[in-house]
C-alpha cells in the first residue's frame, strides 16, 4: 500500500511538471493495474486519459493483456496514433497488432493517422511471421557510409538523440552505397578513434568483427546467439545482405520469457493462450481436456491393480506401501523430463548427443534407485516385520526409478522426432509409464515372492 501511495504521488507530480519527475512508464502501468483492481473501471479510464502521449505507448505495453485490452478499446484512434508516434518501430508494430486482435478496422484507422515513414516501418515489420527475426527488429538504427568521417557520424548521432529519433544505441553499422552491411563498431571503440579520419581509412587498418542474422531467421535461434555471444544488439539484414534493422537485448528478454512461460504451462498440461482468457469457460475447457487424458491414464493404472486384487486382499500391507513406488517413480521421472525438455529448448541436447544424455539420466536413476531401495526396504521391514516384503518393495523401487529415468529422457526425444512439441503431452505419457510399471512391478513381484 505504501508503494502505491508513493507512486501515485509521483504520478501527480509528473502530471504537474513532467520535467521535474522521473517516474518510469512501468511504474505508471503498476498504478493503472492497482487502480483497475481496487477501484472502478471509470477511475482506471480517468487515470489513463491523463497520461501524456509521449509515454502512453510504453505504459500500454507494460500492462497485463486483459487490462491492456480494456485500455485499447477505450482510447480513441487519435490518442492511440499519438502514442504510437512516440514508440520505436518494433514496439509500435506490437501495439498495432494488439489493437488489430480486438478491432481490425480500428487498427487500420490508427495506422492511417500515422505519418508516412511510421506507416512504412509498421507495414514492413507486419510482413514477417511472429517467429521470424524481422518481426522483432526495429528499423531505427545508427549507420554510416565509408566516406563519412568519425566526427560527422558522432555529430549526427548527437542530433538524432536530441530529436528523440534514436534510443538505446550500442553500435554504429557501416554500410556501402547499396546499404549492404560491412562492419559493426561499438560506441566504446568509436569514441577513441581519430575523429578526423573516415571510416574507409579506419577499416583499411583494422578489421571489426560483427554478427548479423537474416530477417527470416527464427527468433529462437537469434535468442541463442544473444546468449552464446553475450550480445547487446544484433544487425538484421535481408537476403541480399542489406541492413534493414536491429534487434536489441530487451526484445530478446521478452522472447526468452515468453518461451519459458509457454514451456511451464505445457508441462503442467495447461494452455498459455487459454490462461489469458477472460471467460471462465475457455480456461475450464482447456484444463478439462488434459484432466480427461489424465483420467484415462489413472484408469489404466487401476486396471493393473485390479489384475492383482487377490494378492492385495491376501496381504494388506501391499496396499499401504503401493503408492510409495508409483510416487517416487513419478517424481524421479518428472525431474528427468523437465531437465530434458529445458535443455532441448536451449539447444544443449539434440539427436546427435542424445545417447550421452540418456546414459547420464539412466545412471542417475540407477543410483537413486539403489539408495531409496535400501531406505524403503528397511522401512517396510521394520514397519510390518516381513523380510521378503522389504525385498519386494526394494526391487520394485529400483525397477521403477530406472524406467522413470529412461522414459523421462526418451519421451521428449521421441515426440521431437515426431515433430511434436516435447513439452506437450510428455507429463501425461510419463505418468502413465511410472504408474503402470510401478504398480505392475510391485504387485507382480509380491505375487511371486510373498
Amino acid at each position: 500500500m505504501h508503494r502505491f501511495n508513493e507512486m501515485m504521488h509521483s504520478f501527480e507530480l509528473y502530471l504537474e511538471d513532467p520535467d521535474e519527475s522521473n517516474i518510469h512508464p512501468s511504474d505508471i502501468a503498476y498504478l493503472l493495474k492497482k487502480v483497475r483492481k481496487k477501484e472502478t473501471k471509470e477511475a482506471f479510464l480517468d487515470l489513463l486519459e491523463k497520461i501524456p502521449h509521449d509515454v502512453l505507448g510504453d505504459v500500454l505495453l507494460e500492462l497485463p493483456e486483459k487490462i491492456k485490452d480494456e485500455a485499447l478499446e477505450a482510447l480513441s484512434t487519435e490518442v492511440l496514433a499519438g502514442a504510437l508516434g512516440h514508440l520505436e518501430s518494433d514496439d509500435a508494430t506490437d501495439l498495432v497488432q494488439d489493437i488489430g486482435d480486438l478491432d481490425e478496422d480500428k487498427s487500420e484507422a490508427v495506422v492511417a493517422h500515422l505519418d508516412e515513414e511510421d506507416r512504412e516501418d509498421i507495414d514492413k515489420l507486419r510482413r514477417y511471421e511472429e517467429d521470424q527475426a524481422g518481426a522483432w527488429m526495429q528499423t531505427e538504427l545508427f549507420d554510416a557510409k565509408l566516406e563519412e568521417s568519425v566526427q560527422e557520424a558522432i555529430d549526427r548521432l548527437r542530433r538524432l538523440k536530441a530529436e528523440g529519433e534514436l534510443e538505446n544505441i550500442y553500435q554504429l553499422f557501416l554500410v556501402d552505397e547499396n546499404q549492404r552491411l560491412l562492419a559493426g563498431i561499438s560506441l566504446e571503440d568509436l569514441i577513441v578513434m581519430d575523429f578526423k579520419r573516415t571510416f574507409k581509412d579506419v577499416l583499411a587498418e583494422e578489421e571489426y568483427h560483427f554478427l548479423s542474422v537474416e530477417a527470416t531467421d527464427e527468433i529462437e535461434e537469434v535468442a541463442k546467439m544473444f546468449e552464446q555471444y553475450d550480445l547487446s544488439v544484433l544487425a538484421v539484414v535481408d537476403w541480399q545482405g542489406k541492413l534493414v534493422g536491429r534487434i536489441t537485448s530487451d526484445d530478446i528478454y521478452d522472447v526468452i520469457e515468453e518461451k519459458a512461460t509457454e514451456q511451464i504451462y505445457k508441462l503442467a498440461g495447461v494452455d498459455d493462450d487459454a490462461e489469458q482468457e477472460e471467460k471462465l469457460y475457455g480456461v475450464f475447457k482447456k484444463r478439462a481436456s488434459w484432466l480427461g487424458v489424465n483420467l484415462i491414464t489413472a484408469i489404466l493404472a487401476s486396471i493393473v491393480i485390479g489384475v492383482f486384487d487377490t494378492t492385495l486382499a491376501a496381504f494388506i500391507p501391499l496396499a499401504i506401501l503401493m503408492p510409495i513406488v508409483a510416487s517416487m517413480g513419478g517424481n524421479a521421472g518428472t525431474q528427468t523430463l523437465r531437465v530434458m525438455v529445458r535443455q532441448m529448448a536451449l539447444g544443449d541436447i539434440d539427436f546427435e548427443n542424445a545417447k550421452e544424455a540418456i546414459y547420464k539420466e539412466f545412471l542417475v536413476a540407477l543410483f537413486n534407485g539403489l539408495l531409496f531401495a535400501i531406505i524403503v526396504g528397511f522401512v517396510a521391514y521394520f514397519w510390518f516385520h516381513v523380510e521378503l516384503l522389504g525385498v519386494v518393495i526394494a526391487l520394485a523401487m529400483i525397477f521403477n526409478l530406472l524406467m522413470a529415468g529412461l522414459f523421462g529422457a526418451l519421451i521428449p526425444l521421441l515426440l521431437k522426432r515426431l515433430d511434436v512439441d516435447p513439452a506437450v503431452g510428455s507429463t501425461v505419457l510419463l505418468t502413465t509409464v511410472t504408474d503402470v510399471l510401478g504398480f505392475f512391478s510391485f504387485l507382480g513381484l509380491a505375487s511371486v515372492i510373498l
